[in-house]
């Protein structure tokens, strides 16, 4: 039987603190007004005020990471605490509780997306349908054909009076004969299969399908200003593609077959049952989310450091902690991700990665092993990466 307590805070009293180890617990405020704020705010940020209904603690406990944010009660305030454990019979007795605090997490990736990219590259991708056209250019220029033609396709389909229609047209037909892409449309498959280098959706792209690797790995990625800019490489058991479904809008980014990809997928009707019927893949899907969040916040703390060499070394130590690896006295991580992938994660164009990939590489914790990054000493390289941190905040 679920069992929930309340808690009382004062004000001006520490409900959480960011950085410190994340705990089995996050609270619903049920009166009282708290203020969120974060430690690497990013200029132009506020801070969050806090009300009934609002959630503290939940990316921390649900991601089983370091808090993320600093949460201080400006009034009296009572909370209802919720236990990791409780979370999915809460989802199967308060379906809307569940469904709020999803909805939640993906208005803040959106949000924290764009930043990401304005943070990252100084720009932001264009939200129209002619950033299709800029991304099929872009992979059409570098040779890949299998990913291109899909965008050009969704370009087409999107923008049929668009400027680059033309072009987008000629496009497509040349490459018909070189492509391996498949699925240009959705359809009701519950399975789907991706060669390697085929583009399952594109950045800007409309769709309402929600994916979970069953095999291979997904790069997420953006163009900007013509430089490809990697979020994420996603394995087995995770899931994308939940920004579309959960708010109707236009992709936020670009998924594609880093490998032959089997995928589950999930439309609005399916994923209506789910909530109805299966707590713990809600559950999933809210850890899966806070698991992004709390990544975006390292990356947006990634971005304002200068120097491309220290950007590398963080968003390494970032794939240490993404890891969650048990760190003791020299202990060794194998990645699978190449320099290449940690350069383009940081947004780095491919002059930049000419200068800086070498210096990298130098490091004395960085190794590699068939091209893939090995971490020698995982607490030193997160323990270097927060050095280069804490310096740029001075």
């Amino acid at each position: 039987m679920l069992q929930l307590s309340f808690v009382n805070f004062r004000q001006g009293s520490y409900i959480v603190v960011e950085g410190k180890p994340q705990n089995d617990i996050f609270y619903i405020i049920q009166c009282g007004k708290v203020r969120s704020q974060r430690e690497n705010q990013i200029p132009g940020q506020q801070p969050e005020i806090l009300g009934p209904g609002d959630f503290v603690g939940v990316v921390s406990c649900m991601s089983n990471h370091t808090q993320i944010d600093t949460a201080v009660a400006l009034t009296d305030v009572v909370c209802i605490s919720v236990r990791r454990d409780q979370y999915p019979e809460l989802i199967e007795r308060n379906t809307p509780v569940a469904m709020k605090i999803i909805r939640t997490f993906a208005n803040r990736m959106r949000l924290m997306n764009d930043t990401l990219m304005q943070a990252t590259l100084n720009n932001s991708a264009a939200q129209s349908a002619e950033q299709i056209y800029q991304v099929a250019s872009y992979y059409d220029k570098i040779k890949q054909p299998s990913i291109a033609i899909y965008a050009y396709y969704q370009y087409i389909k999107s923008n049929p009076l668009g400027s680059n229609v033309n072009n987008a047209k000629m496009r497509f037909q040349a490459l018909r004969g070189q492509s391996r892409a498949v699925y240009f449309e959705s359809n009701q498959d519950l399975l789907r299969v991706y060669p390697k280098d085929t583009m399952i959706m594109s950045e800007n792209q409309s769709g309402a399908d929600m994916f979970i690797i069953q095999d291979g790995k997904v790069k997420i990625s953006k163009i900007v200003d013509g430089t490809e800019v990697t979020l994420a490489i996603l394995k087995k058991g995770d899931m994308f593609g939940e920004m579309a479904l959960l708010e109707n809008k236009p992709r936020s980014a670009s998924a594609i077959a880093e490998e032959e990809c089997r995928l589950m997928t999930v439309n609005r009707q399916n994923f209506n049952q789910m909530v109805a019927t299966q707590p713990q893949l809600i559950a999933r899907l809210t850890t899966t989310l806070a698991e992004r969040i709390f990544v975006m916040q390292r990356q947006l703390a990634n971005s304002q450091l200068t120097d491309p060499v220290e950007k590398m070394v963080d968003m390494l130590a970032l794939q240490v902690e993404k890891a969650k690896i048990v760190i003791s006295n020299k202990t060794t991580f194998q990645t699978d991700i190449t320099p290449q992938d940690i350069a383009t994660m940081c947004g780095l164009t491919q002059q930049e990665q000419a200068l800086y990939l070498h210096k990298f590489m130098m490091d004395p914790h960085v190794k590699l092993v068939e091209n893939k990054i090995l971490v020698p000493d995982c607490l030193e390289i997160v323990k270097q990466a927060a050095f280069y941190r804490k310096q740029c905040r001075k």
